[in-house]
């Protein structure tokens, strides 16, 4: 049917992310993360993880790539994506009534079956 394999990889690409997502969750529980939010999403957007480090709130971006040809999964997370994902925060803060909360944004990047996590690695805009 017309249409039919452009859903079926859009749902398998989706299946991938959460995958990969998951992975991240693990990875950033055993760096010492307590994990708040998984998938939170307001009508502006989303940030896919939402966790504690310490004193600090920390968003977390999650990019993955299979391998370098479709570039380095942290070039993804552009300066569009930034500002997006820096909205979805102060309006989580707002509606969280945590106006003076410490935060941070980190991004972990999975290349394949390496992860690596950037501390700050871009800050509220």
């Amino acid at each position: 049917m017309p249409g039919e394999s452009g859903g079926l990889q859009r749902l398998n690409r989706r299946k991938l992310g959460t995958e990969q997502e998951k992975r991240a969750v693990n990875y950033l529980q055993e760096q010492g993360y307590e994990i708040v939010e998984y998938n939170y999403h307001n009508r502006t957007g989303e940030i896919d993880i939402i966790a504690r480090d310490g004193t600090y709130l920390v968003f977390v971006e999650v990019k993955y790539r299979s391998d370098i040809r479709m570039g380095s999964p942290l070039a993804a997370v552009d300066l569009r994506k930034q500002r997006n994902i820096c909205r979805v925060a102060r309006h989580y803060l707002m509606v969280r009534g945590l106006p003076d909360q410490p935060c941070r944004f980190d991004v972990v990047a999975v290349e394949g079956r390496n992860i690596s996590l950037i501390k700050d690695a871009f800050w509220l805009t």
